[in-house]
C-alpha cells in the first residue's frame, strides 16, 4: 500500500473514531502500531538509542496518541501528527535518562500547535485505567509517563533498582494497553 493510502486509511479510521466508532479505534491502533514501531526503532538508531528500547518508545507513543487524539486537525495530514509524537516521545526518554537531543527549529512550531495537552475526558481515562495497575507499577506510571520524572528519580524514590523501574514501567504501559483494549 502507498504511504499516501496508508495515511488516508489511518485518517479515516481516527476520524471515525473521534465520532465515537470504538471498532475504527480498535483497527486504527492495529494498523497504525507496526508503522509506530519501525518509525521508533529507526529513531532510536539515529540517536544511537539500544534497539531494546524502542519498545518502551512505542508505548509511551501509543499512550500520547490515546491521551492526544483529540488534538489532532482532521484537516491535516495524520502522518506528521504521528511523527511528531513519536520524535517527542523518544527525546523525553532521552533527557528523562540524561541525555539531550537536538530538535530542528522548523519543527518547532508544529510542535507547539499539537502540545495543547489532553482534555480532561482523556485524562479522567487514563486516570481510571492506572488505578487498576498494582502498587508500585500505578505510581512508576504516574512519576514517569504523567510526571516527567525521570527513572532515576523515580527509582530512588521507590527505593528500587533503576532496571526495576525500567522494567516495572514496560510492564505497566503493556498492562494498560491490554486494559485498554479489554475496555473497548
Amino acid at each position: 500500500m502507498a504511504k499516501a493510502d496508508r495515511e488516508e486509511e489511518w485518517a479515516g479510521l481516527l476520524r471515525a473514531a473521534l465520532g465515537g466508532d470504538e471498532q475504527a479505534y480498535r483497527r486504527f491502533l492495529v494498523t497504525v502500531t507496526p508503522h509506530l514501531r519501525a518509525m521508533a526503532a529507526r529513531r532510536c538508531a539515529q540517536y544511537g538509542v539500544s534497539p531494546a528500547e524502542a519498545e518502551d518508545v512505542l508505548q509511551e507513543v501509543l499512550l500520547a496518541v490515546h491521551l492526544k487524539r483529540s488534538t489532532w486537525d482532521m484537516t491535516r495530514p495524520i502522518g506528521p501528527w504521528l511523527s511528531i509524537i513519536v520524535r517527542n516521545k523518544l527525546i523525553d526518554i532521552l533527557r528523562r535518562r540524561g541525555r539531550h537531543a537536538d530538535v530542528p527549529i522548523e519543527n518547532v512550531m508544529e510542535t507547539l500547535a499539537a502540545d495543547e495537552g489532553p482534555s480532561s475526558l482523556d485524562v479522567m481515562d487514563a486516570e481510571r485505567l492506572i488505578t487498576r495497575l498494582r502498587p508500585p507499577q500505578d505510581d512508576i506510571v504516574r512519576s514517569i509517563s504523567l510526571g516527567g520524572a525521570s527513572i532515576r528519580d523515580t527509582a530512588e524514590r521507590l527505593k528500587m533498582t533503576e532496571v526495576a523501574v525500567r522494567v516495572a514501567l514496560h510492564r505497566a504501559l503493556k498492562t494498560l494497553a491490554r486494559l485498554y483494549r479489554s475496555a473497548e
